[in-house]
């Protein structure tokens, strides 16, 4: 199978590399806005070659759409235009919403798959990108009933080859529930990291203090602005909606701990605590998920 992936970085660039190992694509074309990009990851392995968009989807038997979902937005109509009637496309972006409105009445729209691998590191770039960051994860399809049965299975497919556990959402829900869980600790981490930032500029001393506690909750800051910000803008109305709760948590906090209420402040970090069960839960299910996928990969 040739493999076709758009934006060459984490995410395209480690389901290029888990694919090419697992010898579902025998061949692997990349295209990337920037030259170097597309270069580096053809030095790095990730691709074979580094082609336009307009040869990648002609010549592409499946093609992953990893770019910041702004673009994909503008994208994948032009894309489906150009692909094979056999082909399939399917994007990782982080909303749904847009995505799926902007090709609703395209005429290649079953041959479109809209997906979401919940996966990645704070890190960006072909570089970044490594084999095994996809197993024992979730992944979210959103209007299936929309794709046309070949192309469903064929990305149920490739996300199994990963390693992951595929659940289905409508796409509204889908970014409802991504605001809550994933973008609004982006907000949350890049806040806290421009907090620390401001209090440094007068206090110099402030990140010799700081913990591994402080480098764990601040790691997302690391993440790229050019991805999160058309994902929280595509999302406004959902993230908007997640921080407004958080904010009144964190004023209800800052109200006891003004008043000295110890057994209030007490009282929300125990209400809090129950997520380490749900948490745990989760990693349990992820520890079982990866030994399955090496347990497959072996036979």
């Amino acid at each position: 199978m040739n493999l076709g992936i758009i934006g060459v970085g984490l995410i395209g660039g480690s389901i290029a590399l888990d694919l090419k190992k697992s010898g579902l694509a025998s061949r692997v074309l990349g295209a990337d806005q920037l030259e170097e990009t597309g270069e580096e990851a053809v030095r790095l392995g990730l691709i074979d070659e580094c082609v336009s968009v307009d040869r990648l989807a002609v010549e592409s038997d499946l093609i992953v759409a990893a770019i910041p979902v702004g673009a994909l937005v503008q994208l994948l109509p032009d894309v489906l235009n150009r692909i094979s009637p056999t082909c399939v496309v399917f994007d990782v972006g982080s909303t749904k919403k847009q995505i799926c409105d902007a090709l609703d009445q395209h005429p290649g729209r079953e041959r479109f798959v809209a997906a979401h691998p919940l996966a990645g590191t704070e890190n960006s770039g072909p570089r970044a990108a490594f084999t095994g960051l996809f197993a024992g994860k979730t992944n979210i399809i959103c209007e299936r009933n929309r794709s046309a049965a070949d192309a469903l299975a064929r990305v149920e497919d490739v996300f199994s080859v990963l390693g992951m556990k595929t659940v289905y959402m409508d796409a509204d829900e889908h970014d409802r529930h991504v605001a809550y869980v994933s973008h609004l600790s982006h907000v949350s981490s890049f806040l806290l990291g421009q907090t620390v930032l401001d209090i440094e500029k007068d206090e110099r001393n402030i990140f010799e203090l700081a913990s591994t506690g402080f480098s764990s909750t601040v790691r997302l800051a690391k993440s790229s602005p050019d991805m999160w910000a058309p994902i929280f803008e595509q999302n406004a109305r959902y993230l908007s909606q997640a921080l407004l709760e958080y904010i009144m948590h964190l004023q209800k906090f800052h109200y006891h701990l003004v008043k000295g209420d110890v057994k209030e402040l007490h009282q929300m970090m125990s209400s809090a605590n129950e997520i380490r069960r749900v948490l745990d839960g989760i990693e349990l299910k992820t520890k079982q998920q990866k030994e399955k996928t090496v347990t497959l990969n072996r036979v």
